[in-house]
């Protein structure tokens, strides 16, 4: 099987975003931009190893990055979950289609089953019956 761009990029977000720290930088950087001094700081890690977990999460798409002076500044890229979250939902939707599948049928069947047993209750019965 030969893989697609697009397969490609979801392997690199899923490969980048396994990783506990990486998805711990996600975190710090999700809303506002840190340099990655300040992101360092948080991690037991040498500054080498998180300017690796950087640069895996910047190649996947999934932070971007700024210079300001000799500072790089980074934030995440939501957008950069977007192929990954596709390729989730397919799995997601066809799993919905299914439920609201077997939910027809079992209304289905259950609507059946109640006009059998209120079909025959009326039968030959005077509807007045009873009645002054």
């Amino acid at each position: 099987m030969v893989a697609t761009a697009e397969q490609s990029g979801v392997d690199l977000v899923a490969r980048a975003i396994a990783e506990p720290r990486r998805r711990e930088i996600l975190a710090l950087v999700r809303g506002r931009e840190l340099s990655a001094g300040e992101i360092a700081v948080n991690f037991e890690v040498s500054r080498p190893a998180v300017s690796q977990h950087l640069k895996v999460l910047r190649d996947a798409g999934l932070l971007s990055e700024r210079r300001q002076g000799t500072s790089r500044l980074y934030r995440a890229r939501p957008e950069g979950l977007a192929g990954l979250r596709d390729f989730m939902d397919e799995f997601w939707t066809d799993r919905l289609e299914r439920l609201r599948l077997a939910a027809e049928l079992e209304q289905q069947r259950r609507d059946k089953r109640g006009k059998r047993r209120d079909g025959g209750r009326d039968r030959g019965r005077d509807p007045n019956r009873g009645k002054p």
